[in-house]
């Protein structure tokens, strides 16, 4: 009897990104890509961590979906 294949998870966030930025962004908790729509570009640079390729695919993620970064207050 075949075993029926499972699909493959979403992944949390888009490849590429450097782990030092996926370690950044979970240690304030954010685990997902549409997590960071609440956060600026500013804040998420501040993160130890994250630089501007990390930043770049992120943004790219969001256009994808449609969504982007929180605009400056």
């Amino acid at each position: 009897m075949p075993v029926a294949k499972s699909a493959s998870p979403v992944p949390a966030f888009p490849r590429g990104i450097p782990q030092p930025a996926v370690r950044a962004l979970a240690s304030l908790g954010i685990t997902r890509l549409d997590q960071v729509t609440g956060f600026t570009e500013a804040q998420l640079l501040a993160l130890h961590g994250m630089g501007p390729k990390a930043l770049g695919i992120i943004q790219a993620g969001l256009r994808a979906r449609g969504r982007s970064l929180a605009k400056k207050p």
